[in-house]
């Protein structure tokens, strides 16, 4: 250490030289940048923009990408910045790198700023996308409850063999409408036994969804009518699986519907415990001792009335909607299996309570806080499009009828629920919308049905044009709230919805635009981490999903929940107060506590890489499903 006797003995120099003390001017920090980039890569002819972080403006640097070889292939320099990310990242310029056709795996070096991407490839649809949309049945593999479950890398075993024979419970009192805590003793068995047996995990717990898995169910059955024969055998064996369990679900016998399968806490006495309340592999619950576990081990299911004229309509428009799905892709192989799905599918629409609907009969969850969904029409509207597409498939004579009610639901979407969202969980309508026009194009007669078409499109436009209004002014180009709940699956859908506006038009418009989102959601982004995981070099390690935290790997490598898409970012005051405690009998991860993504906050958004952080870490069927649908649209384009 330098003694202060030291200094002050330089100073009679300094002032000799004529310098004079404190004039000195500091050497600039040196330029130092990050590169984010698609971690998936591009097909040859995609608009190809990257993004550069930089600790300091410094317009127009130059950029060149490179081959494995070490050969630079193409060279240019940084565009026009898109603004200020962070006091750490203050300049961040795109990289377009368009030129770039050739197949062939490259990266980005920004010499300047010291800085390179993650390698990436440019490749066809084939061998890019389609890949990828095995990788998330992958995910719904590992999903898998029951008897029927897969092995797979992290070692899956039967589970919840006791929901073979389950009870039916009333809907229990909750501490209040933000809580799953069940209040005293108001949990009361009603009937059964029922077979719940299979299906799948909605998230990172292992409760099950009718509300969810129909939704995941619908867009990998989409995926697979359009893949056509590129579909693997493994995806339509997922469908089915999901689907398998929607007619277990579905009780007409005794008009019943069940819609979910176990409780998330306990109650508020403590006297039972429920799924969030430990951490363990699901195939012990079976075998669970202590009466404080009797709903852990014996779970419990409640159902809602499926009467005609009062089933719920945003359940049996999407319920329904998974049927005719299916009978549309069995239509030609299996004319008979097709018909007998269709009329399922036409007796659950038919069931729905579409007078005097109010929040209460929009049925989801238990409670309902943890899908808080209140909009119904656009499942209604799903629900009669499928069922005319199978039925013109079929040569069903009510296929004409099931097309006026879509029309009807088409309308009264537009008139009453349209608004400010986007393809999701809570707003199917876009995939509505596409299959609606499909089915006027193809059969429509009338001529009020026929001039619903360009309000359909404009509507699939509005949803398209708000993403892009967001996209322009946010630095990374996102459509979607970063700072916000599933912006994963928000942005998938949105690259979803462009390539249905593509099919149903021919117009390229929003081709750029989808190819951006998913650019975006797959590391294009500040954080350069892919939100699925196994895509890239960067993606979440440490996902809230007990069976990957137990059974899979703290690190990112090997064991990992492949095609499993986590939330994504999310608002940064979700943070402020840290994160809990781990969990007992859960592993730390990351393993070193660090958070490895801290520096790229910015924006009033995060994302936290940690088992804890189920906000921004967590995956879930409808995220995993958004992707596979979206990148089985691109890839079948």
């Amino acid at each position: 250490m330098r003694k202060l006797g030291a200094v002050l003995a330089t100073l009679p120099l300094v002032a000799a030289l004529g310098l004079g003390v404190g004039s000195a001017t500091a050497a600039p920090a040196p330029l130092h940048g990050q590169v984010r980039v698609d971690q998936l890569g591009y097909r040859p002819t995609e608009h190809k923009v990257a993004f550069l972080m930089l600790t300091a403006a410094t317009p127009g640097l130059a950029f060149t990408v490179e081959n494995r070889a070490g050969h630079t292939v193409l060279s240019g320099h940084a565009g026009p910045t898109t603004g200020s990310w962070n006091a750490a990242y203050p300049a961040v310029y795109p990289l377009d790198v368009s030129r770039l056709q050739a197949r062939g795996t490259y990266r980005i070096v920004v010499a300047g700023a010291s800085a390179s991407s993650p390698w990436f490839r440019v490749a066809s649809a084939a061998d890019m996308l389609t890949p990828r949309v095995a990788d998330t049945v992958r995910f719904f593999q590992a999903q898998r409850d029951g008897a029927g479950v897969i092995a797979g890398p992290l070692h899956r075993k039967p589970s919840h063999l006791n929901d073979k024979k389950a009870y039916v419970y009333a809907w229990p009192t909750y501490e209040n409408e933000d809580s799953d805590a069940i209040v005293g003793n108001s949990l009361k068995r009603i009937s059964g036994p029922v077979d719940v047996e299979g299906g799948w995990f909605d998230a990172g717990d292992f409760i099950k969804f009718a509300h969810t898995t129909a939704y995941a169910d619908d867009l990998l059955l989409v995926s697979q009518r359009s893949l056509g024969h590129e579909a693997s055998p493994a995806l339509q064996a997922e469908a089915r699986y999901g689907l398998k369990w929607l007619d277990k679900a579905w009780d007409p016998k005794h008009d019943l519907l069940y819609f979910q399968v176990g409780i998330g806490s306990g109650n508020t006495a403590g006297t039972f415990l429920g799924d969030h309340d430990t951490w363990r592999l699901p195939e012990v619950d079976d075998s669970v001792k202590g009466a404080e576990n009797r709903y852990v081990r014996q779970r419990p299911v409640f159902a809602t009335d499926a009467r005609p004229g009062h089933l719920a309509p945003n359940l049996a428009g999407r319920i329904s909607a998974a049927f005719a799905l299916a009978a549309q892709v069995d239509a030609r192989r299996d004319p008979s299996r097709a018909k007998a799905e269709l009329a399922k599918a036409a007796e659950i629409l038919s069931r729905a309570k579409t007078r005097n609907v109010h929040s209460a009969d929009v049925v989801t969850a238990l409670p309902k806080a943890f899908y808080p969904e209140s909009s119904w029409r656009d499942d209604m509207e799903l629900g009669a499009a499928e069922l005319a597409r199978a039925g013109f498939l079929l040569h069903d004579p009510r296929a004409q009828q099931w097309l006026g009610q879509a029309a009807h639901w088409g309308q009264q979407y537009l008139a009453r629920e349209a608004g400010d969202d986007t393809l999701n969980l809570y707003d199917d309508s876009a995939l509505a919308h596409f299959d609606l026009i499909r089915m006027i194009d193809e059969h429509g007669r009338s001529a009020s049905v026929r001039a619903l078409r360009p309000r359909l499109l404009g509507d699939l436009r509005k949803q398209l044009d708000r993403g892009r209004t967001h996209a322009r002014s946010d630095t990374f180009r996102a459509g979607g709230d970063a700072d916000n709940f599933d912006v994963a699956s928000h942005t998938f859908g949105l690259a979803a919805t462009a390539a249905l506006y593509h099919r149903a038009t021919g117009s390229k418009a929003y081709d750029a635009f989808g190819t951006s989102q998913r650019d975006w959601v797959l590391g294009g982004n500040a954080w350069g981490a892919s939100m699925m995981i196994g895509v890239g070099t960067t993606y979440p390690a440490c996902p809230q999903h007990v069976v990957a935290n137990l059974s899979g790997s703290l690190t990112g490598h090997g064991k990992v929940l492949r095609g499993a898409v986590v939330n994504g970012p999310n608002s940064a005051d979700l943070f402020s107060d840290g994160l809990d405690d781990f969990f007992d009998n859960g592993n730390a991860c990351p393993v070193d506590g660090k958070d490895r993504f801290a520096e790229f906050t910015g924006h009033g958004s995060q994302f936290v890489d940690d088992v804890r952080a189920w906000q921004t870490d967590e995956p879930a069927l409808d995220m995993s499903g958004s992707a596979a649908l979206a990148l089985a649209l691109e890839a079948a384009s």
